[in-house]
């Protein structure tokens, strides 16, 4: 498909390499696991959750994913069911794998005790329910990237209270814009993620989760998700090859390290 025919305000358009499995678009052999992301617009921007899913296809293990997420969100509110949320009620009744939990971008910074305080009323919970806990290690915002070491310092702390695995998003995003000040892995707010770095963070979850990292090069997927969202991922140029491979190393060097 060439590039004039997307219309970019209504489908997600990623201008990548995907990496997908050996065996093309077939799932049959593969293992899976299903993993919910708790979270807010730091998990639904670009899907989050549904480009893990992609990425994960050229892993041993298929990530089958789903969200609970409303804009702001923090985990307080997901625990106490405000805004509609019903995150809870989806551990209980979901059969999950795994359970990601991203509290609200400046919490580590604005309130860390709240923060940790429903990190573990989350552990504890997901685990009464079969599922494995992650947390979702946030970025810095562009114009206070020394928050990065508070935000890290106050994640690892709740996972080595809790025996909780991280996924070191906010670690890939440093090291990523120290090796190369000009990447957008941000939007023009300074917050939300790029297209781009939503396919960083949705490489280091895949890591992350599976242990492995993804490493073959395709040109192109497509695929809707359970709520009906478009997605295409295809790259067109060189130059965006080279940021997609850059990203790859990065999450080698963060996960390996």
């Amino acid at each position: 498909m060439g590039k004039q025919f997307i219309n970019k305000n209504n489908l997600i358009v990623f201008f990548v390499i995907i990496f997908l499995g050996n065996s093309g678009f077939s799932q049959t052999s593969k293992d899976t696991l299903k993993v919910l992301f708790v979270g807010n617009s730091y998990t639904h921007v670009n899907n989050l959750p549904q480009i893990t899913s992609i990425v994960s296809d050229n892993v041993s293990t298929k990530l089958i994913t789903r969200a609970s997420t409303v804009g702001g969100a923090k985990l307080r509110e997901h625990w106490l069911g405000k805004r509609g949320l019903k995150t809870k009620e989806i551990i209980k009744n979901g059969n999950f794998d795994v359970v990601v939990l991203q509290g609200f971008s400046m919490s580590a910074i604005d309130t860390p005790d709240s923060l940790a305080k429903y990190s573990k009323l989350f552990c504890n919970y997901i685990r009464n329910y079969g599922a494995k806990p992650y947390l979702y290690v946030t970025w810095a915002r562009e114009k206070v990237p020394q928050y990065q070491k508070t935000i890290d310092s106050v994640y690892y702390d709740i996972a080595a209270k809790n025996n909780v695995t991280i996924a070191p998003v906010g670690e890939a995003w440093e090291l990523a814009r120290k090796l190369r000040p000009d990447i957008r892995l941000y939007q023009i707010d300074g917050s939300h993620p790029s297209k781009l770095g939503t396919l960083l963070t949705a490489t280091v979850f895949v890591a992350t989760i599976t242990n492995e990292i993804p490493d073959k090069l395709s040109r192109g997927y497509k695929t809707e998700d359970i709520d009906g969202e478009y997605i295409m991922l295809m790259y067109f140029y060189d130059q965006e090859i080279l940021d997609l491979v850059f990203c790859q190393k990065i999450v080698e060097e963060i996960l390996t390290k």
